[in-house]
């Protein structure tokens, strides 16, 4: 008897068809050069150029709906879709949380993933930040100060931190993968409860950041960035019991 986790082969090839199909109208979009917000072939004209049945294109193309490859407007056809992060959040979310009762190993592996992110790009960062845009930055740590000082949780103003120290990159795959991480930590954050978060000691850490990257001290602006992250690692490893 086969265990129980096993896929059947039949349904392992079904699924293996299903992601090659996927692949094929990823390949068509660009072969034809369309562009977001350009209209798909519809339904019987992909059919027809893929060699394929009705109900195996319509399963491929919820997937890559779900994925953010395309969009379905009712009534109006099929497009290339816009970029759109939500749903690798979703499904970044699901596993941190899911992580959460088996030793917060993929949590973990989030923070490794945004930490190496920050840490490695804050030089250049600030290579090019403008005075304008370091003002930005501060003016976050002080809003982070004020609400620590009255016991507020500062969120949003924590977001806004991070999304200011990066902007003067200009890069918005960067930008919104910083965001993605943001909203899974923040749902990690929610589950794993307040704890004993020193707000006072949490603004500090902004603090010792900006005054880094104030300096043009980008060793000591990574250090600092590093620091922050393993206060967030050492709160998921308490939750866990680790």
């Amino acid at each position: 008897m086969p265990p129980a986790n096993m896929v059947p082969p039949a349904r392992f090839s079904a699924q293996t068809r299903l992601r090659a199909l996927q692949s094929d109208i990823m390949e068509l979009i660009l072969d034809r050069e369309l562009e977001v917000g350009d209209a798909l072939p519809t339904e019987n004209e992909l059919c027809v150029a893929l060699g394929v049945g009705r109900n195996t294109l319509r399963e491929s193309l919820k997937v890559l709906q779900a994925l953010g490859v395309i969009e379905v407007r009712h009534g109006f056809g099929m497009f290339v879709a816009p970029t759109n992060f939500e749903a690798l959040a979703d499904g970044l979310i699901f596993r941190g949380r899911l992580s959460l009762r088996h030793h917060g190993l993929e949590a973990l592996q989030l923070v490794d993933v945004r930490h190496a992110l920050e840490s490695g790009l804050i030089g250049s960062s600030m290579d090019v930040m403008t005075a304008d845009q370091l003002a930005a930055v501060k003016e976050s740590v002080v809003r982070m100060e004020d609400l620590a000082a009255r016991g507020e949780p500062f969120v949003e103003a924590d977001s806004d931190f991070h999304g200011r120290l990066f902007a003067p990159l200009n890069n918005e795959l960067l930008l919104n993968l910083l965001g993605v991480f943001w909203k899974v930590y923040r749902k990690i954050h929610t589950e794993i409860g307040p704890g004993s978060e020193d707000l006072p000691a949490l603004a500090a850490l902004h603090r010792n950041i900006y005054t880094a990257v104030a300096a043009g001290d980008k060793a000591r602006a990574a250090e600092e960035l590093g620091r922050h992250f393993e206060g967030i690692r050492r709160r998921i490893a308490d939750a866990v019991g680790e």
